[in-house]
């Protein structure tokens, strides 16, 4: 094992992708280290408790799937509970035969796929016999799904049903086509279809876990009650049916292509029998590790993503009575997330309440915020810290976040006192740089002429 042995005192605080806000004023040492096989590994020891949690990350999300194809990654992590391949003694096991196992062990194992990643998520209690025999069964649902092709066409049939029912909704059809205005051709604009899963077999699906679930390139993050030397064998273990560590396999993949800023405003309307008209706007921003990220969730918090206290709410709800809720957020990710407000409304005062929305936007990214404001602000997201991490699984999260956006294992000593040190000049320049409101996507479905 090729150890960094970097260790770091890290405030458990904010979920790190995105805005969302998770923390904890317990300070707990955050350990990092590479095994030889060239797995990323983050622990943070939680004795308390007799379990562990783990998350095993890979950059095989929607951004790694070919265009005609959206829907791979998502489609791969819901077949990863249908079967695992017999393997010498052991047998083959269906999708009821595992979880029937996992009901066994009291332990649980998922898979899931987002825009940027694809993890794998194990919940175990420490008796080493139990830890050890869901480990193993891990491992298996890692390396080895059985991937049925029967159980893909049904899965696949399921999923394009609810695609055809959602595409009915009001949000959904609002939400695509901003979406697709917002982001272009790049992957985060991309929706699954009944035509894109259509174009997956189950030979795609093998090829996208031949290709991407390399030991090499896992981030491993662990927080429960085992030590350094226990977590290393641990994920050894689960890991150890993946192909071994080649330098030619482990290069480094292939540059996606970036987000494009927007060159001018756009406005869509869509025609809609709806009860409420929708109204979306917004326009690509950051990504997670734009260095104006602290600035801009604190001038989200004020702007429309503090709820009820928010400059939008107070605006749109409280002062004109145009909605019962309006909202503002960024969503940064490896490449740059969209900055969007929204909000619904009667159909006939849909155009009413986007102008206003728009307005309230626009003022706020030239002037900024209140000293007030500002002050408001940091004591409602400093105050909140010690409320917002109570499991292990919440501070799994936080550390798998440090893990997938290579943040400084310090990064969380510094937060609260980053925050504190935030201007109102501060917060207004970061809007500015981030926010262009004359080239915004509006997207209103079902207002009333």
């Amino acid at each position: 094992m090729k150890t960094k042995n970097i260790v770091a005192s890290a405030w458990l605080a904010c979920t790190l992708t995105g805005f969302g806000m998770n923390s904890a004023w317990a300070l707990l040492p955050i350990q990092h280290w590479e095994q030889a096989s060239g797995a990323q590994v983050w622990l943070v020891e939680s004795p308390s408790i007799p379990m562990v949690d783990i998350e095993v990350m890979f950059d095989a999300g929607a951004r790694r799937e070919p265009a005609e194809k959206a829907g791979l990654a998502t489609a791969l992590s819901m077949m990863t509970s249908k079967g695992v391949k017999a393997e010498g003694k052991l047998p083959a096991m269906d999708e009821n035969a595992l979880g029937e196992a996992w009901a066994d062990l009291g332990a649980g194992f998922s898979a899931s796929a987002g825009r940027d990643s694809f993890s794998y998520s194990l919940r175990s209690l420490t008796v080493p016999d139990l830890l050890n025999r869901s480990v193993e069964l891990a491992s298996r649902q890692i390396a080895a799904p059985s991937l049925p092709a029967d159980i893909w066409q049904r899965e696949r049939a399921r999923w394009s049903a609810a695609i055809a029912e959602a595409n009915t909704r009001p949000g959904t059809v609002a939400g695509r086509a901003y979406a697709e205005a917002v982001y272009g051709g790049h992957a985060y604009g991309r929706r699954s279809t009944e035509q894109t899963l259509a174009r997956i077999e189950v030979k795609d699906l093998q090829a996208f876990q031949r290709q991407m679930f390399l030991a090499c390139r896992a981030k491993v993050s662990i927080v429960g009650a085992v030590d350094k030397n226990q977590a290393d064998a641990l994920v050894t273990r689960l890991l150890s049916r993946l192909p071994a560590k080649d330098d030619k396999d482990c290069a480094p993949l292939p540059a996606v292509e970036e987000v494009q800023p927007l060159q001018e405003a756009r406005d869509i309307r869509i025609p809609f029998q709806s009860a409420q008209a929708q109204v979306l706007i917004g326009q690509p921003a950051i990504k997670r590790n734009d260095p104006d990220f602290l600035a801009l969730l604190v001038g989200d918090h004020i702007l429309g993503g503090g709820g009820l206290v928010s400059r939008l709410m107070e605006e749109v709800r409280e002062k004109r009575g145009l909605t019962y809720g309006v909202s503002s957020s960024f969503s940064p990710g490896l490449h740059a997330g969209a900055f969007t407000i929204s909000l619904q409304t009667r159909p006939d005062q849909a155009e009413q309440a986007r102008q206003v929305a728009q307005e309230t936007l626009n003022k706020f990214v030239q002037e900024g915020p209140t000293e007030q404001e500002l002050r408001d602000a940091k004591d409602n997201l400093v105050g909140s810290f010690a409320l917002r991490i109570d499991s292990n699984r919440k501070l799994l999260a936080n550390v798998a976040n440090i893990a997938w956006n290579d943040l400084p294992l310090d990064y969380l000593d510094h937060w609260t006192a980053k925050v504190e040190a935030l201007t109102v000049d501060d917060v207004r320049s970061a809007m500015q740089r981030a926010i262009q409101p004359d080239r915004m996507v509006t997207v209103v479905l079902g207002e009333k002429k």
